[in-house]
């Protein structure tokens, strides 16, 4: 989504928050989205390029630099199919592994509707040496004209609640994808 498209669908690099900037919906999605009987507002929006939009969500209390949970909604116009953006965010995730003990990825995929499902887990150290943990799933849809992600994101802060996120991901990644293939796609209005 982003040029070259090889970065475009990292939704959160870990510790890379955006910039406090003034919100926009570029989108037509203005919030709250609902995901597995929690609501998300719109709270940060980013427009890198004319074809690449990025929005983010999050619940009450929490915020895009400091989230557990957050819900994405991207959108990238033009020559784009499904796969070209998966194998983007599987180029980035296995150059993580040389410095990510944790990367981990796997595909699944909805033949019917051409979707493509990524459930990826990443992780990264603080300032001060403790552990941030970061599990996504990625649902890429293809649009009339490019691609949108609809995605879940949720982290773990310090090597204590990390270590109680991994130990309870199984749950997690088994409600939440199941949560996410179930609920209607963001229709963007623009």
């Amino acid at each position: 989504m982003r040029i070259p498209l090889a970065a475009t669908l990292l939704a959160l690099v870990i510790l890379t928050a955006p910039a406090a900037a003034q919100v926009v919906d570029y989108l037509g999605v203005p919030g709250p989205i609902s995901l597995d009987g929690k609501s998300y507002e719109l709270a940060w929006s980013s427009r890198p390029s004319d074809t690449y939009v990025k929005q983010e969500y999050v619940s009450s209390g929490q915020s895009v630099d400091n989230f557990e949970q957050m819900v994405l909604v991207e959108r990238v116009t033009g020559n784009v199919k499904v796969i070209d953006a998966v194998r983007s965010q599987l180029e980035m995730l296995d150059k993580r592994k040389g410095s990510d003990p944790l990367v981990h990825s796997e595909i699944l995929q909805k033949n019917a509707t051409k979707e493509v499902v990524l459930d990826f887990l990443i992780s990264a150290k603080d300032p001060k040496g403790e552990y941030v943990v970061e599990w996504n799933l990625y649902r890429y849809a293809p649009m009339k004209s490019g691609v949108m992600l609809f995605a879940v994101s949720h982290r773990a802060y310090g090597n204590d609640n990390s270590k109680a996120f991994l130990g309870g991901l199984k749950q997690l990644r088994a409600a939440q994808t199941g949560a996410l293939l179930k609920a209607d796609l963001p229709k963007p209005a623009y």
